[in-house]
């Protein structure tokens, strides 16, 4: 096998990973999950924040 081939074989798989790639982030199934996955941050906590340090020394 000599380098032009190796090329080529690398740049098909090169290539069909990227379409892989491509197919998964802009499927339909996908879209749900990173829909939910970007409003993360506004979800609100439940859990109150409290201080752990009350002040006192023993």
């Amino acid at each position: 096998m000599d380098y032009g081939t190796f090329q080529g074989i690398l740049t098909i798989i090169v290539m069909v990973t990227f379409i892989g790639i491509f197919y998964w982030a802009y499927s339909k199934h996908s879209k749900s999950k990173f829909d939910e996955a970007a409003n993360l941050i506004f979800a609100d906590d439940d859990k109150p924040t409290t201080s752990q340090d009350s002040g006192e020394q023993k």
